[in-house]
């Protein structure tokens, strides 16, 4: 298992957290999505995969949601 952490903006409910967990929870080989929501700032987005993860599908299932992996 490996895991890969996020910071993800503009998170601000229990709602954004659940789009977030739903889209990173299709990328091939996630296992578990943890989310530390700081509706203030950046959130933790903590992802624990079979393998190495798709860094592009990932940060694409953050967009897909409509939240932006910070730089």
């Amino acid at each position: 298992m490996e895991t890969t952490v996020y910071a993800v903006t503009g998170m601000t409910c229990g709602h954004c957290v659940a789009s977030v967990t739903q889209e990173l929870g299709e990328v091939a080989g996630v296992r578990e999505v943890a989310v530390a929501l700081d509706p203030q700032g950046t959130s933790t987005v903590t992802v624990t995969s079979e393998g190495p993860l798709d860094d592009a599908a990932a940060r694409a299932a953050v967009e897909e949601a409509g939240y932006a992996v910070a730089p």
